[in-house]
């Protein structure tokens, strides 16, 4: 991968594993099952509410910001949301809990996660702390730099790294597409917005772990220093409206660390409210999404919306000096 476009990745695309131990530990750590099935569906989109939308640059908001970015008023751009992988989810079941969970991986969990940690244990005190930990209805304090603050720190890094590596997969195998399909040479990569990570971050200049869930990372230019675009910018974030809606790219403002440098991962919830109360209505140029499934062949048209939705939601982010947006884009055609 280009070193320019992996610059563009959260945190170049990986997390230093070393300081917990390196990849011994992670090759102990890490279960039998879940390293195969994390060799599974590797690099793929799916279903649910993943996608991948082709748009248009429609309207471009901040002529400089949008010229460092590559951003140009009539471009063709790609935008995709999956998941992160069997991985994550796998040290998700057997580090979290969750109230609802299927049957099956019920069962499944009661056989595998009292062995996987129990059955690793080393003293009594760490198998007191797994219990209240990842057993019980309690949630004790973890010392960051102990050994169970490490475990943790580790899984959570593994996982961020694998959700790096699936999702940069799936770049590359749609950057092929768009390369073999439309003779798209030039395709680049804008900017990488995940939006669950766990990062050690500075909170008024303390260390601290910032937990983003539903959440995307909004840093600005000052925590970036040397970074030739991100540096004069901030890293850029998407804010994704709908297949039938359009979608921003935004950079931070100056007002984002008071909220943790952080922002909400899009405005679909937003919009599908506003359009269940009638508070929204049809596109006024009368434009449609061309839509593609998984179980059909066949296409079908779908009448867009207003942008009302996602310009309330962008209007609360540029009024509260969150984030502001550098160009609008507009789907014309969406898998998912």
């Amino acid at each position: 991968m280009d070193p320019e476009e992996l610059d563009r990745v959260e945190e170049g695309g990986r997390l230093d594993i070393g300081r917990f131990g390196g990849r011994e530990r992670a090759r102990h750590e890490l279960p039998w099952s879940v390293i195969q099935l994390s060799r599974i569906r590797f690099g793929t989109i799916g279903p649910s509410n993943h996608f991948i939308e082709l748009q248009q640059v429609d309207e471009v908001l901040d002529p400089e910001a949008a010229e460092l970015l590559g951003l140009r008023a009539g471009q063709v751009t790609l935008q995709f949301h999956g998941g992160g992988g069997s991985l994550p989810g796998e040290l998700g079941l057997l580090f979290g809990r969750r109230k609802r969970y299927p049957a099956a991986v019920r069962a499944q969990m009661a056989a595998q996660k009292p062995l996987y940690h129990f059955g690793r244990a080393r003293s009594l005190e760490e198998l007191r702390l797994r219990r209240a930990l990842y057993f019980s209805r309690e949630c004790p304090p973890v010392e960051r730099d102990s050994g169970e603050g490490e475990r943790l720190m580790l899984a959570a890094a593994m996982a961020m790294n694998y959700g790096f590596a699936f999702r940069l997969s799936t770049y590359a195998s749609l950057r092929e597409i768009l390369r073999r399909s439309f003779g798209a040479v030039g395709a680049r990569l804008v900017v990488d917005s995940p939006h669950n990570t766990i990062y050690e971050e500075y909170v008024d200049g303390r260390p601290a772990l910032v937990h983003r869930h539903n959440s995307c990372r909004v840093y600005p230019a000052r925590a970036q220093p040397g970074h030739p675009v991100f540096g004069r910018l901030g890293r850029p974030l998407l804010l994704p409206g709908t297949s039938r809606t359009s979608s921003y790219v935004c950079v931070p403002d100056w007002e984002a660390a008071h909220g943790l440098n952080s922002t909400c991962h899009g405005a679909g919830a937003t919009i599908s409210d506003l359009a269940r109360r009638g508070l929204t209505g049809p596109d006024p140029h009368g434009r449609a999404t061309l839509r593609f499934s998984y179980s059909s062949e066949t296409p079908v048209e779908i009448p867009q919306l207003d942008d009302r939705g996602i310009d309330d939601v962008l209007h609360i982010l540029s009024r509260n000096r969150i984030a502001r947006p550098v160009a609008r884009l507009r789907p014309f055609a969406v898998l998912n």
